[in-house]
């Protein structure tokens, strides 16, 4: 079976000499950047199953780095390696559509099973089984084109993530009725705990602001519930 590939960016030489060698022990292709430019330069050059970015490096932060990785690679899923434990850091790395946020020190074993269950997860959501059938749908004002995952009102148009657009689609597929969280979780996400829970939620804020200019397109919180994505 093909190895996946990691691109791993981390400054510190030592740390990122053993973490290289311990992911390649267990059956890894890792390829190493030794800060945030290096690591946005080999981006370009080869195909990830995933990122790991230290947040603290020279040159050009992780969280900077992560933010051009989402917008030229959406598809691929970050995982952030950080020795600071603020819950402002984490609410960032949230926001920036981490799949895990992982505070130094860690047990390099239990890395390794966040990694696999990362890639497994998204490997199956990247087998979208619902495409919509037509390449343009139209959602009150706004065209969606999943394909290219391009959300577009009058002459503006905003270039979703990959989750973003499966979730902005499975609200849609269910629209003007009341979905669990655990449902919405369980479709886009892959699974149902916590953190993925916050992330959702930092998910839904975004596509109501992506949503806001018409004003018969509602996604309503219902307490205790889940989310009703209301179209008038």
């Amino acid at each position: 079976m093909k190895k996946k590939h990691i691109l791993l960016v981390e400054d510190d030489f030592d740390f990122g000499t053993m973490l290289k060698q311990y992911l390649e022990l267990n059956n890894f292709k890792v390829t190493w950047g030794k800060d945030g430019l290096e690591g946005l330069s080999l981006s370009n050059k080869g195909a990830y199953n995933l990122f790991i970015i230290d947040v603290m490096m020279p040159k050009m932060d992780g969280f900077t780095l992560a933010e051009k990785l989402v917008e030229s690679t959406p598809e691929v899923p970050l995982l952030f390696l950080t020795a600071r434990k603020t819950k402002e850091d984490k609410i960032k790395g949230l926001k920036l559509g981490a799949d895990d946020y992982v505070v130094k020190p860690f047990e390099a074993e239990e890395l390794v099973y966040r990694i696999k269950n990362i890639i497994s997860r998204t490997e199956r959501q990247n087998v979208f089984s619902e495409i919509p059938e037509k390449d343009i749908i139209a959602i009150g004002n706004y065209n969606f084109d999943f394909g290219n995952l391009k959300l577009s009102i009058n002459e503006n148009s905003k270039k979703l993530t990959s989750r973003e657009a499966k979730l902005l689609y499975y609200l849609f597929q269910n629209k003007n009725s009341v979905i669990t969280r655990e449902e919405v979780l369980a479709h886009v996400w892959g699974k149902t705990d916590f953190f993925s829970g916050r992330s959702m939620d930092v998910f839904v804020s975004r596509l109501r602001k992506y949503l806001k200019e018409d004003k018969n397109i509602e996604i309503a919180s219902i307490r205790g519930v889940g989310l009703e994505f209301n179209l008038n």
